[in-house]
């Protein structure tokens, strides 16, 4: 089984990657540059982990990565769309400028629409393919100060809807996961607000999410248990989507 991992160099793609191998799934993992946890998973799981420098925001660069996959392995069985950036900067929605919401929404939105659209011929061949599109609680939650972020995740929500309408026929079904507040890279700058929003409740949870976490979700579906499932969300929040009174 053959597996992409769209920005799996590091936080919950490289957890992602590391359960994928796991379960036997050969990765090919993909961001802009490789990184020496990626050099290390290449030397321990010799022959199953694969690096693609790929900016998916960028034609040539999908192109590439297509065809490192089709002229390897010829099919993909799962595709992990994972790949992702925060803000440069977090600003009010009233001064965010036009450079700062395409900077996010070429490689969130656009960069994930694109390289699912090039990557389905490989999908296809699979006969049983998976893809597990990683959006983000800010798909339904609304976020004054990075407003660009949670309009990318929310058309991350409507990209798994139109994949899993358009690929049922093909075999091809689509999932996606909600991250809550998982501690990672993205998260450290505001780590001591997030622990205190769950200390106060936010979360049902009382904990910040891993990495690993939503790796476990993401395997859950690489093995087939969703497989009857297509257009489906997983919450993997600590309980964040629960609405109390």
């Amino acid at each position: 089984m053959v597996a992409i991992v769209t920005g799996g160099s590091r936080g919950i793609g490289k957890a992602i990657t590391e359960e994928l191998l796991k379960i036997d799934y050969s990765v090919i993992v993909t961001a802009r540059n490789e990184t020496d946890d990626i050099k290390k998973l290449k030397e321990t799981f010799a022959g199953k982990v694969f690096f693609v420098s790929c900016d998916i925001s960028d034609e040539e660069d999908r192109k590439k990565l297509f065809s490192f996959a089709n002229d390897n392995f010829g099919k993909i069985d799962l595709l992990v769309n994972n790949a992702g950036v925060a803000p440069r900067e977090r600003k009010d929605i009233l001064d965010i400028t036009p450079d700062d919401f395409d900077y996010l929404t070429d490689i969130n939105l656009k960069g994930t629409f694109f390289v699912t659209q090039q990557l389905v011929p490989l999908l296809i061949k699979s006969g049983n393919a998976r893809i597990v599109n990683i959006s983000s609680m800010s798909a339904y939650t609304a976020s004054v100060n990075r407003g660009e972020y949670c309009i990318s995740k929310a058309g991350i929500s409507m990209i798994t809807k139109l994949f899993a309408a358009r690929l049922a026929q093909y075999g091809v079904s689509v999932i996606e996961i909600r991250p809550g507040i998982i501690e990672t890279d993205m998260t450290s700058k505001v780590k001591e607000k997030y622990e205190k929003l769950i200390a106060d409740g936010i979360t049902p949870i009382n904990r910040m999410g891993q990495p690993e976490d939503v790796a476990k979700c993401v395997c859950s579906v690489a093995l087939g248990n969703f497989d009857f499932c297509t257009g489906t969300v997983i919450d993997c929040d600590g309980g964040f989507n629960v609405r109390q009174l």
